[in-house]
């Protein structure tokens, strides 16, 4: 086998075995491509079972010296694990060179969080005059009271909204589903979207069941959600780096503040492990911290 097949076999791998999402997908072969340029670079016989640990701690140097921050580093070395791990699998080697590959140690940042008072100045910022507005008023209210991702938020579909009983089925990483609440308003504001808005365009065929639309009657892309939640902010005259996935920590922190339980917190954001979840209860801590130093009067 070559690289070039290698890797075709490889993505065939992750998104029928592993059912990974298609930015996982693009971002694993990406990592295996980067390997595949330095060791035809500097070494043009090597086959990918040829490579060895050191090969690969000679390109992971390479890489620590440019401008690739720890977390990124972090995550190519995922994607060269998982690449070897299924050469493993495949027979095509005999031992992992990745067993002893070290990850770059990575702080801890916690995700800037929006206040709900700066969640309301941002919804109060939208131009409702406009035919957009309503429909990003109502992705707002659902992105936030939902706590979902950039990608769950532009698949949603009509079919798996359930008013009556205020639950909506989002399908989230590697096609998993969830049940999570929505809430009261979040539902009046689609149903205005969709009754007064939505109702009035070219819908293409293919795209009825999905909630929130472009003026082409086609479904919303990743980056048009972020270019929306950039413009509201600047013009809310917030200074926080937000992006659409910060309303999803607001969610998440707002709960555990508010006395939610951590592990209810995890199904509704769809975490696998506790432990990502528990970076919210950091979150809570410096909360707690700030309003200690604040308002206690040996804080100050």
């Amino acid at each position: 086998m070559n690289w070039n097949n290698d890797i075709k076999e490889f993505g065939v791998f992750l998104k029928l075995e592993k059912s990974v999402s298609e930015n996982t997908l693009v971002a694993y072969i990406s990592d295996i491509e980067k390997l595949q340029l330095f060791v035809s670079e500097k070494y043009p016989e090597l086959s990918p079972k040829n490579v060895n640990l050191q090969h690969l701690q000679e390109f992971l140097f390479l890489i620590s010296k440019g401008e690739m921050s720890a977390r990124s580093q972090a995550r190519l070395i995922s994607g060269i694990r998982a690449f070897y791990k299924f050469l493993l699998l495949e027979d095509e080697i005999g031992v992992d060179p990745t067993e002893l590959l070290e990850f770059p140690k990575i702080g801890r940042k916690l995700p800037d969080v929006l206040s709900v008072l700066e969640i309301d100045t941002i919804v109060g910022c939208i131009d409702l005059s406009k035919p957009e507005g309503h429909r990003n008023k109502a992705m707002i209210e659902t992105m936030y009271g939902c706590g979902l991702r950039v990608s769950e938020l532009i698949n949603l579909k009509f079919s798996g909204l359930f008013e009556e009983d205020g639950f909506v089925k989002i399908t989230g990483k590697g096609n998993k589903e969830r049940l999570v609440p929505i809430s009261p308003r979040a539902i009046s504001e689609i149903n205005y979207y969709k009754d007064k808005i939505r109702n009035h365009l070219d819908i293409r065929k293919g795209y009825e069941d999905f909630v929130f639309l472009n003026r082409n009657g086609k479904m919303l892309t990743r980056v048009m959600v972020f270019t929306i939640i950039k413009q509201l902010v600047h013009l809310a005259g917030i200074k926080k780096n937000i992006s659409p996935h910060t309303f999803r920590h607001s969610f998440a922190t707002h709960l555990i503040e508010g006395g939610a339980d951590l592990r209810a917190v995890q199904e509704m954001l769809g975490h696998e492990s506790i432990l990502t979840t528990e970076i919210y209860t950091h979150i809570d801590r410096e909360f707690l911290r700030e309003a200690i130093i604040q308002f206690h009067p040996r804080g100050k």
